[in-house]
């Protein structure tokens, strides 16, 4: 991932020194949990923690001739430790160390993530604490439909990411496995009790039964999730984008002094921030589809999903990672702007009261059919000339029949629609 889109705590997760200092650690734990079984001597598990060093020019030298990284990082572990060194990597295959590394890797970015949505969900219940009794219009299809508050439409976001993070917190634990159980996962020539005290060590749970490489139906549940949070991170920016609107401007992104918005229209403020979330989503979600294709690999493994791995691993998590502070600064420093909401919910002459008064129609004896119709046909002169809807059915006499003018008045109160808030942010924030 671009540095542009990246933040230095993820993108250390996955550099070059971290991954090989993951293969020393996992390799002088083997040593030790050998030395422990008596299958090395003690005094060369001691001289790889030592002497064990690694050079990064030195190992991809290496890797030019052998073709094979593993082999060169051995090979330069070698040359740190010296004769002791053909104890480390007994009874273990290649991916006994890529394979634990990767889900080290990815445990660690999975706190990392759900540290964001942490402060994300910190900013979005102190919003919508703070709007809770905001009026504003409700959209279905884009298109006025009934009044909302704004706190309430921020509730629905708050308890998505709620979800997104028990996911998280499911996936993270389902992909912390270590492998250590040599060529075709027979443990043949390693004891199994030195890949429990490798997972110990580093932090994870033994994978039960692998085929020499960890399943990576784990992977890909792990990438599924990542792609369901990107969807929520664009649900939310597409929400701002559309509320940002000139037309609607009734929320936007903050506006810093000497921030411009075009090289050509110096008048131009952009809703830049959440724009590039909508484009960041799509490149996380672009990982999920590889994870799933990278489940079917040939008898007890192949590296057809190596590649793909080496790729999408660091995209995608530091993608989403950068996404998920991106939009916690946008919601912490949100514009908004109750008094154009409320124009807006105005807009339309009190058309978002039909429904009440088409039930009020049919508790005093309309048909439900003759009730729309009464309902209906004055709606759609709102919409043609205008003016005040609450004028036009009072002057209706087929409406008058049931409701008196007094009685018409009390449904375009707008509190009736906000009479079960508190029901509802009970439900979402205990």
């Amino acid at each position: 991932m671009i540095p542009r889109y990246s933040r230095p705590e993820m993108t250390s997760i996955w550099s070059e020194q971290s991954k090989f200092q993951i293969w020393f650690e996992i390799e002088a734990h083997a040593c030790d949990a050998q030395a422990q079984l008596g299958v090395i001597p003690a005094s060369a598990a001691a001289a790889v923690w030592e002497r064990g060093s690694f050079d990064i020019d030195r190992i991809n030298e290496i890797e030019r001739e052998t073709k094979h990284d593993v082999i060169a990082f051995l090979t330069n572990l070698a040359e740190y430790v010296g004769e002791e060194a053909r104890f480390v990597h007994q009874g273990m295959t290649s991916s006994d160390v890529l394979d634990t590394t990767l889900a080290v890797q990815m445990a660690r970015a999975s706190d990392l993530m759900l540290s964001g949505i942490d402060r994300l969900l910190t900013a979005l219940d102190k919003r919508a604490k703070e709007h809770k009794h905001t009026p504003t219009i409700g959209r279905s299809h884009g298109i006025h439909a009934e009044p909302t508050t704004f706190g309430l439409k921020l509730a629905t976001f708050y308890a998505e990411f709620k979800r997104c993070r028990k996911r998280l917190q499911q996936a993270r634990e389902e992909i912390a496995t270590c492998a250590i159980s040599g060529a075709v996962g027979t443990f043949a020539h390693i004891d199994p009790s030195v890949e429990q005290h490798v997972a110990d060590k580093m932090g994870l749970q033994i994978e039960p039964v692998s085929t020499q490489v960890i399943p990576r139906d784990r992977h890909a549940m792990f990438f599924a999730v990542l792609g369901v949070i990107a969807s929520s991170v664009e649900r939310l920016a597409t929400e701002i984008r559309h509320m940002q609107r000139t037309e609607v401007r009734e929320a936007e992104e903050f506006f810093s002094a000497g921030q411009k918005g075009s090289s050509a229209m110096p008048h131009k403020r952009n809703p830049v921030l959440t724009e590039n979330l909508t484009g960041i989503a799509r490149i996380v979600r672009a990982a999920v589809t590889p994870a799933l294709e990278n489940v079917a690999l040939w008898h007890e493994r192949d590296i057809s999903h190596s590649s793909v791995e080496r790729v999408f691993g660091p995209d995608a998590t530091i993608a989403l990672d950068f996404a998920l502070h991106r939009l916690s600064a946008v919601m912490e420093n949100l514009l908004v702007y109750p008094e154009n909401m409320q124009a807006n919910l105005d807009q339309l002459g009190g058309l978002v009261h039909s429904q009440q008064v088409l039930l009020a129609l049919t508790q005093k004896g309309a048909s439900r059919e003759d009730a729309y119709k009464m309902v209906q046909r004055n709606a759609m002169q709102i919409w043609s000339d205008g003016g005040s809807y609450l004028d036009k059915l009072k002057a209706d006499s087929d409406v008058a029949t049931f409701l008196s003018s007094d009685e018409l008045e009390v449904l375009f109160d707008l509190d009736q629609h906000f009479q079960h808030v508190d029901t509802i942010f009970e439900r979402v924030f205990t």
